[in-house]
């Protein structure tokens, strides 16, 4: 079985990963403003939603392999947190087939280290335990903590947790590899090798990825990368695309219709 897509809309291709324990069904919000503009490949990433689990030893480089047998040979990419990382890293892998770039909340290294704000390693190794435990318990802690700043934190958890009853519940085996790439994957030392047009967009009140990072992240970029820019929205956490789906989609959409042409 392959990765399930779920394709909509018409214009140049988008492909939608989304963040670690969702699935497709968390950019139904998102899609239909895009999709009069876009034809849109909504992602079930490898053992969430529709999509049968990878083994438990695959690799960045597997999960990004599997999305890329599924999608259109040439398409825009926008990856969510931890779709964020995959996005990056087929635009490394394959960047003829990856045009555009476009990542939300999301960032090439999300775990805390000296200078480089993130994820607490800590926290990141009770999830893991807990995840032996009670696999269900540790999402909604990961729901809680993406909404949390959010003005609309309530109704973004509320929405969240509607995404994932849309679909079959996460493999705990991908739950556990999803968990081990946020902790593992560092792709700061490759930003500089991409050479296509870059969006990234963060929430100020973002607990997950600080904006602290920001200039951080901008810094290890190539400074002659056309087209490229980054955007705070101010009142948004981890998921400005849900809280704040409308300049989200704008912001999308002109970033893409502009560095085409």
């Amino acid at each position: 079985m392959s990765v399930y897509v779920e394709s909509r809309g018409q214009g140049p291709s988008l492909v939608l990963l989304h963040g670690w324990g969702m699935n497709g069904a968390v950019w139904q919000g998102l899609a239909s403003r895009l999709e009069s503009d876009f034809r849109l490949h909504l992602v079930d990433l490898p053992g969430f939603g529709h999509s049968p689990a990878l083994p438990r030893s695959a690799r960045l480089n597997d999960w990004v392999n599997a999305v890329l047998e599924v999608v259109p040979s040439q398409a825009a990419w926008l990856g969510w947190s931890l779709g964020g990382l995959l996005a990056t890293q087929a635009a490394l892998l394959a960047p003829s087939r990856v045009s555009h770039l476009v990542t939300l909340a999301s960032t090439p290294c999300f775990v805390a280290e000296s200078a480089w704000p993130g994820i607490k390693p800590e926290v990141l190794a009770t999830f893991e335990q807990q995840l032996v435990e009670d696999h269900h318990t540790v999402i909604n802690r990961f729901l809680a903590l993406q909404a949390m700043g959010s003005e609309h934190a309530r109704e973004d958890i509320r929405q969240l947790k509607a995404s994932l009853a849309a679909k079959p519940s996460p493999d705990p085996v991908a739950l556990a590899a999803g968990l081990a790439l946020l902790g593992e994957v560092d792709l700061r030392a490759r930003l500089g090798e991409l050479q296509l047009p870059v969006l990234r967009l963060y929430g100020r009140l973002d607990g997950l990825v600080p904006k602290k990072v920001i200039p951080l992240v901008a810094a290890l970029l190539p400074e002659n990368l056309a087209h490229s820019h980054s955007h705070v929205e101010a009142k948004a956490s981890h998921a400005a695309f849900i809280s704040h789906p409308d300049t989200t989609a704008e912001r999308i959409k002109n970033f893409l219709q502009q560095a085409q042409t």
